[in-house]
């Protein structure tokens, strides 16, 4: 909730829109619930590299040199996944904290706050939920470049 609004769930992805939020990764779902799937495309489809690779220059391109975490250039298993790694979350901090006037080292210490540890420490990977992220950012400060926030399609 955001002001006695629901805004999202922070066990499913939605899609986040402008430079003043963090990104999940890919969908092959394009986020509806209703229709949750991997892409079903393997290692060796053309069109799965193809993607891939367009996203990953694009990012490239706007990650002023750092490597691209593979989490935003690939999708999950059932395309819904609300979570990123850390290091999805970091290199994704200079863009955020730029669209909101934010000094990046306060946004880093926003996500080093909010990154999640292994579940009972042993399963799983640590991960940022976008969500829970995002309404982090708007706690601190309103989008400067007027981005709309979640797609709730």
């Amino acid at each position: 909730r955001a002001d006695g609004t629901i805004v999202g769930t922070p066990l499913v992805a939605q899609d986040f829109e402008g430079d003043a939020y963090f990104h999940v990764r890919p969908s092959a779902a394009h986020y509806d619930g209703a229709a949750t799937t991997g892409s079903n495309l393997g290692p060796t489809s053309a069109a799965l590299l193809e993607r891939v690779a367009a996203d990953a220059r694009r990012l490239s391109q706007a990650g002023q040199g750092a490597p691209v975490p593979v989490d935003l250039v690939t999708t999950s298993g059932s395309g819904l996944d609300p979570h990123v790694s850390p290091a999805g979350a970091y290199f994704q901090v200079p863009r955020v904290a730029g669209a909101r006037g934010l000094p990046v080292r306060e946004v880093r210490a926003l996500v080093r706050a909010r990154v999640e540890g292994r579940t009972l420490g042993l399963f799983g990977e640590p991960r940022g939920n976008v969500l829970e992220l995002n309404l982090a950012l708007d706690e601190m400060s309103s989008p400067a470049d007027g981005a709309a926030g979640a797609d709730t399609n």
